[in-house]
């Protein structure tokens, strides 16, 4: 009776939600809104830069930069990057944030922080804390509500909405050290899903607190028999991990032998190109993929309709965002911003150029370099797609390839020699004894390949792809060089760091103190083969 009941329940819960969301998409309200933003960008932001300054110009911040007088400008975005300096990580720690992980109140947002976000991005040597307000969380939700709406352009039936969905993310159980919490941004939003979603959320709160990656995933596998699975959730190669791990446990053919239902995959964080290959093996039919640009600093973008690569930026929800071309005039050598560094605007963006993002926010973050650089697809839509990190540019002599640059040319690989690649990295160095440089190139993939062949062509697809490439490679660039590698390689160098699951992300290019560390660890683990 119970069972016939619940069923009945989920049933008409479905429907509900599937109806709530036609509707909702349907208001006049929603609709006026969502156009204002597309028909005015501009304005859109500078009433979002007015609601933050509104509300911190009595912060310790505020009052240094005069954020009041600033109210009455009649040029409040020009005044606004007059006034208040540009900030990376380490000096608006220093400078700032210390004082609120001390437990002091108002220093860059009103009252006490009583979250921050454990992160180190892909290139930084020891963890970021990055602030996370109630302003912040509250705006992380509305955003994910915005993006559950835009489930009515993808036509799903009313029973999908029955399903459950696996956020494989950090512990819920964070560090409190009497004054704040501390963890994964995953484990801080996880922790404060709305009530009526727990029914849906998997693997539920107790296996979500569980600290210890691998005791983690080993959970989820016992229980994945016992779940109706329609959407996961969470960073593609871990993902991948733990699908393989459930189809080895139970002798599946492939996922949807345990999980029929499932349909959606929402990823983010790297970009999902080269482990589609692989990923699409362990599955029995299509999934709908949808991206999201979710940092600990805030909830950026999403993709808002199918069918597309890109996603929309949220222009009214809590962050004004300025745009920095990424040239010598902006940046040092080491792809450091500068402080005289030249913004753009929302209006002033062109498509197809690559930028640095700069973001104000209600944590407390103050035209802050995010560290990614972004490409606008579409400035009628408002839809980006993420290109890489500042920090892992390669560019040893005026190269200039990006992530995406790097990434594309492993898809071509995968797509020309017919194999999966599931991690890659690569470093640059300069030759000894010479003034010529050199690229090498660590690929993990569990198909026989052979190295040379390899790093030829991708140095072909490179040519191809990046001007400056090709120039340097024949001016400056002596040689390309690839090593081919299991899996387990990234997996373990990853978990000697403390980097194991989670938002995790392998770094895709390697420099200073990771690179040498990377070195070592390649040659420590291929001596234990001898």
């Amino acid at each position: 009776m119970h069972l016939i009941f619940n069923v009945l329940f989920m049933t008409i819960v479905g429907s509900i939600i599937k109806h709530g969301i036609s509707l909702r998409s349907k208001f006049p309200g929603t609709i006026i809104s969502k156009h204002k933003r597309f028909s005015n960008p501009i304005k859109t932001q500078e009433k979002e830069l007015k609601k933050l300054i509104q509300k911190s110009f009595y912060t310790a911040f505020g009052e240094e930069f005069k954020l009041k007088q600033l109210l009455s400008s009649k040029t409040l975005i020009a005044d606004f990057k007059t006034n208040v300096p540009i900030y990376d990580y380490n000096t608006i720690y220093k400078e700032w944030w210390y004082r609120a992980l001390s437990g002091e109140q108002y220093v860059c947002w009103p009252g006490s922080v009583k979250h921050f976000a454990l992160s180190s991005g892909t290139s930084e040597a020891s963890s970021k804390y990055i602030p996370v307000t109630k302003d912040m969380i509250d705006a992380i939700k509305k955003t994910s509500v915005r993006q559950l709406l835009s489930l009515v352009n993808y036509d799903f039936p009313a029973t999908f909405f029955e399903k459950s969905v696996l956020m494989l993310g950090g512990s819920t159980h964070l560090q409190y050290n009497g004054t704040y919490y501390a963890g994964d941004l995953s484990g801080i939003t996880t922790g404060n899903l709305p009530f009526w979603f727990e029914h849906y959320y998997k693997p539920g709160n107790q296996i979500s607190r569980e600290r210890d990656w691998n005791t983690k995933l080993e959970e989820i596998v016992k229980n994945a028999p016992n779940w109706d699975i329609g959407v996961i959730v969470g960073v593609p190669s871990w993902f991948q991990l733990l699908l393989e791990k459930i189809i080895d446990r139970y002798n599946l053919k492939n996922i949807h032998d345990i999980w029929p239902n499932l349909s959606i995959f929402v990823h983010g964080g790297v970009a999902f190109g080269p482990y589609k290959k692989s990923f699409e093996k362990l599955l029995g039919k299509p999934l709908t993929y949808m991206e999201t640009y979710l940092a600990s600093e805030g909830f950026i973008a999403y993709q808002s309709r199918p069918d597309v690569d890109s996603m929309e930026l949220v222009i009214d929800n809590g962050i004004f965002y300025e745009f920095v071309p990424i040239n010598n005039d902006n940046f040092d050598d080491d792809f450091n911003i500068k402080r005289s560094a030249k913004t753009l605007n929302i209006e002033e963006v062109e498509e197809g150029v690559e930028y640095a993002l700069l973001i104000s926010t209600c944590a407390g973050a103050w035209r802050y370099l995010i560290g990614d650089t972004i490409r606008f697809t579409s400035k009628k839509l408002n839809e980006i797609v993420i290109t890489g990190r500042t920090k892992q540019y390669l560019n040893l002599c005026g190269e200039h390839l990006s992530v995406e640059n790097l990434t594309k040319a492993i898809k071509m690989l995968e797509d020309e020699m017919e194999i999966s690649v599931r991690e890659f990295t690569v470093i640059g160095y300069k030759r000894l004894n010479a003034s010529m440089f050199a690229h090498h190139w660590y690929i993990g993939t569990d198909s026989k390949v052979d190295n040379k062949v390899v790093a030829k062509k991708i140095d072909e697809y490179l040519k191809i792809l990046n001007d400056d490439y090709r120039v340097e490679r024949g001016d400056a660039i002596k040689e390309v060089n690839a090593e081919i590698l299991p899996m387990e390689m990234f997996y373990n160098w990853m978990r000697k760091h403390g980097k194991e699951g989670s938002q995790n992300k392998f770094p895709r290019v390697l420099t200073g103190d990771k690179r040498a560390d990377w070195v070592n660890f390649i040659k420590e683990e291929n001596s234990k083969k001898l």
